[in-house]
């Protein structure tokens, strides 16, 4: 009979060990699944869905019109060649990340480097692209 308390309490000592562990790990999982999702969803030129990761403060002050998708639909990802992500603070990182493009009409190869700055939402409980998606007019 006396084994039941103790084995409650080692139970419950465990089970809320493992929460607080789950607690802690969770940002960085989250980014590291947030980085690899946004990276694939960007490698297969998706940038109507590449969207969803972007903060929505973002999207309503930056709206994708239908000549930035009709420039993205101009050109086929051909690299994603990302840095690590560098912590800014427990709520910020940043990642600089070198796209390859090639136009599909012209089959002209260029590359771009896109600056990304990742924010954490406590309420969201996720990461936010605060930068918006890749600007491939831009000439570096």
């Amino acid at each position: 009979m006396r084994r039941l308390p103790a084995l409650i309490a080692m139970t419950s000592i465990a089970l809320f060990s493992g929460c607080a562990m789950d607690k802690m790990r969770t940002k960085e999982t989250v980014l590291e699944e947030t980085l690899l999702t946004y990276a694939a969803t960007i490698r297969w030129g998706d940038m109507t869905q590449a969207q969803v990761y972007v903060d929505p403060k973002y999207r309503a002050a930056h709206p994708l019109s239908e000549l930035d998708l009709a420039r993205y639909k101009q050109v086929q990802v051909t690299a994603y060649n990302d840095q690590p992500a560098a912590p800014v603070s427990d709520t910020e990182v940043h990642q600089t990340v070198e796209i390859g493009l090639v136009n599909i009409n012209t089959q002209t190869a260029r590359s771009v480097i896109d600056r990304q700055v990742w924010k954490y939402d406590e309420a969201e409980k996720r990461w936010w692209l605060t930068t918006g998606l890749p600007n491939i007019t831009r000439k570096d």
